[in-house]
């Protein structure tokens, strides 16, 4: 319940997306209670009643001098994932690809 600013629930359905327009409010920010995860590994879905899932953060760190930097990247890892015992290399090749879009930039 948002008592200090005034919602806007937009539920109108576009036809044009087939989607629900999201609930916002007059700035524009997403208000909405429950947002879902996506695996970061599989871009599944992961659903509110899924206790095998987990939410990781990895720290950022300065190539050069080798310290963090205080900025972290999340990845999500699917029950699935962890189930077939792939979620290991499944985070590693993850923050390996973020490795090298970080040192690009």
């Amino acid at each position: 319940f948002y008592p200090a600013t005034r919602l806007l629930h937009l539920r109108k359905y576009d036809t044009q997306t087939h989607f629900f327009s999201k609930m916002q409010n007059e700035d524009g920010q997403n208000v909405d209670l429950y947002i879902p995860r996506k695996c970061s590994w599989t871009n599944r879905l992961i659903s509110a009643k899924e206790h095998a899932s987990v939410q990781i953060n990895v720290a950022n760190v300065d190539p050069v001098t080798g310290l963090a930097t205080g900025d972290n990247t999340t990845f999500c890892l699917g029950g699935y994932i962890r189930f077939k015992s792939e979620g290991d290399m499944a985070l590693t090749e993850l923050v390996r690809a973020n490795d090298a879009k970080l040192n690009a930039e």
